[in-house]
């Protein structure tokens, strides 16, 4: 980590923007500065419908943590789907330059740079280049051989593409609201290391993040990320799916499933009756049992998950996963969601337990975790967003530019 680094972080949700800013300190540590949240109906099923309304959402986020923290924020790192994003393994071998001083940061800087160097598909854009792992000429497996005697040496590395309408389209939207992007982060790659608990980070795990209204799938191998989609269904269609099979207003129906969240009917204690406040029929005191409600609930957990298996499925990656990690406000609130989700993928799954989860707001979890994961980047001299007025450029070129700033020089 750079101390001293300002950065600032933004997660582009289906009912919400967030935003936190955090500073590496002396401890290489990130402390919040401020943070804030702002209601957002301009996204969709992952996609932008409202281009004004997100805008306007970003922008009043920024605002609020600006009056608090007394900062001018001109640019910020933002999470992006897993729809919108492709992931390409590749590796190089790099000759040492100077065998018997050892691997230097030259080399590792080098190596880095000439690795991202793959034919990039048309209509794709790099955004992110991960270095993995990187393997000695004996074959000793490092995260950082700078100062190992070795003459030669294998990177492996994922680079990050992403769908270059997409990025055009966040591009400007954040124009309009005053803010240069300093890089595009898929989603559950931000959140790993903190969902993640020690063992967890280094077994075959899928990260499944059930927000409101997608569903993130994010699947490592050890330290590898090798597979993102987003599935667009998640807590909100819980929530519509009440509302209508019950007739009654989506406020209730969102304060049911909170109350009453279950995610199978098999796990019912008490089969209690239910007066439904916001009917909209004739009958103004209708009354229904617990369960005609948790039946709603677990069809739609049900689908999800089997949305879910179908893709990873059709990846021919289900067969290497050993454990899947379940977080997300749209689901974690629904007692037996782990189990039902056993059921349907016929993985083992459990809710998140990452030591740092509990120290974080959930409506701020995925832009902290983001902080977290441009605070933590190897390598790198400086990833601190910009809180100064800087000319304004052209925002692909400043993606390239702000990728090779990660890496020393």
């Amino acid at each position: 980590m750079a101390i001293g680094d300002i950065i600032v972080g933004i997660d582009m949700g289906t009912s919400k923007i967030s935003a936190v800013v955090g500073e590496v300190n002396n401890f290489n540590q990130i402390e919040i500065i401020s943070s804030s949240t702002c209601k957002c109906s301009g996204i969709k099923k992952t996609k932008i419908i409202n281009e004004e309304e997100v805008s306007n959402s970003i922008s009043k986020a920024i605002k609020d943590i600006e009056m608090e923290a007394g900062l001018k924020i001109n640019s910020a790192y933002v999470t992006i789907p897993g729809k919108y994003v492709t992931i390409v393994q590749n590796s190089i071998v790099k000759e040492v330059r100077d065998k018997y001083a050892g691997v230097s940061v030259r080399d590792v800087q080098t190596a880095i740079m000439q690795v991202k160097d793959i034919e990039v598909p048309e209509g794709k854009h790099l955004i992110d280049i991960v270095p993995d792992r990187f393997i000695l000429d004996n074959g000793k497996v490092s995260d950082d051989p700078v100062g190992s005697l070795s003459s030669s040496f294998t990177l492996k590395a994922q680079i990050i593409l992403a769908d270059r309408e997409y990025v055009k389209q966040v591009s400007s939207i954040f124009k309009k609201a005053g803010i240069d992007v300093d890089g595009l982060v898929p989603t559950t790659l931000a959140e790993r290391n903190l969902i993640l608990d020690v063992n967890e980070l280094h077994d075959n795990i899928m990260l499944l993040d059930i927000g409101a209204g997608n569903t993130d799938i994010g699947i490592f191998e050890g330290s590898t990320f090798t597979y993102t989609n987003t599935i667009p269904v998640g807590g909100n269609s819980i929530t519509n799916d009440i509302a209508l099979v019950l007739n009654i207003s989506e406020e209730e129906a969102d304060k049911l499933k909170r109350q009453y969240g279950l995610a199978l009917k098999s796990f019912i204690d008490n089969d209690n009756d239910i007066l439904l406040n916001t009917y909209k029929g004739d009958n103004k005191n209708k009354t229904i049992k617990s369960s005609e409600l948790i039946e709603i609930i677990e069809a739609r957990i049900e689908e999800i998950f089997t949305l879910v298996n179908k893709d990873i499925t059709n990846q021919g990656i289900k067969q290497r996963i050993n454990n899947v990690i379940l977080t997300g406000q749209g689901i974690t609130s629904i007692n037996k969601s782990d189990v039902a989700g056993k059921i349907n993928l016929n993985i083992p799954v459990k809710i998140s337990t990452g030591r740092l989860i509990s120290t974080v707001k959930p409506s701020y979890r995925v832009a902290y975790a983001l902080v977290r994961y441009i605070a933590s980047r190897p390598f790198t001299k400086t990833v601190s967003s910009s809180i100064d007025t800087r000319d304004d450029e052209g925002f692909l070129k400043n993606m390239i530019e702000k990728i090779k700033e990660f890496f020393y020089s």
